[in-house]
């Protein structure tokens, strides 16, 4: 009775937030022939005065655009950038996509997540945040980068220090 469950485009209401379920694209599974049988989802999360996207663990697609057309604009995007190699381009997306994911989402601050705890992928720890930066940079695209634990305030205060170059 505390768990709702929603396919895409459904929403529910907690208090004054409205949670969307929206598309994703990943894999799920643990065994040989499981590998589809749950759905992925996105999440939008709108309150009285916010309006949030959070990418979950998705590659890219259009997606996107279809949120972005149906929700958007949104005040923050929070989407996957990390993990990828070009043999897995349907499960996690290239920093360049993210970017195209921000635009397409029509974002007007994007943090990109999914890249800065541990590695899983042959790419190196800081290369998802160094081409995400660069490619937003290209786009003009406002972004936040805020150091583990670092406060984002909507409208106020958007970390975007370089804090992985830095050197002990």
């Amino acid at each position: 009775d505390k768990i709702t469950e929603l396919d895409w485009w459904e929403n529910t209401q907690l208090e004054s937030i409205q949670l969307t379920a929206a598309p994703a694209r990943h894999f799920s599974g643990r065994g040989f022939t499981d590998r589809f049988k749950t759905q992925w989802a996105s999440w939008i999360i709108k309150g009285t005065k916010d309006n949030i996207y959070f990418s979950g663990d998705s590659g890219y697609g259009s997606h996107f655009k279809e949120i972005g057309e149906r929700f958007g604009p949104f005040d923050l995007a929070i989407l996957e950038c990390g993990q990828y190699d070009p043999q897995w381009p349907l499960i996690h997306m290239m920093p360049e996509e993210t970017v195209m994911a921000a635009i397409e989402l029509q974002s007007k601050l994007t943090m990109p997540i999914h890249w800065g705890s541990f590695k899983l992928s042959l790419h190196s720890w800081k290369d998802p945040a160094e081409r995400f930066v660069k490619a937003a940079s290209e786009k003009n695209l406002t972004i936040a980068t805020p150091i583990i634990g670092e406060q984002i305030i909507l409208g106020e205060k958007a970390p975007s220090s370089k804090w992985w170059e830095k050197k002990n």
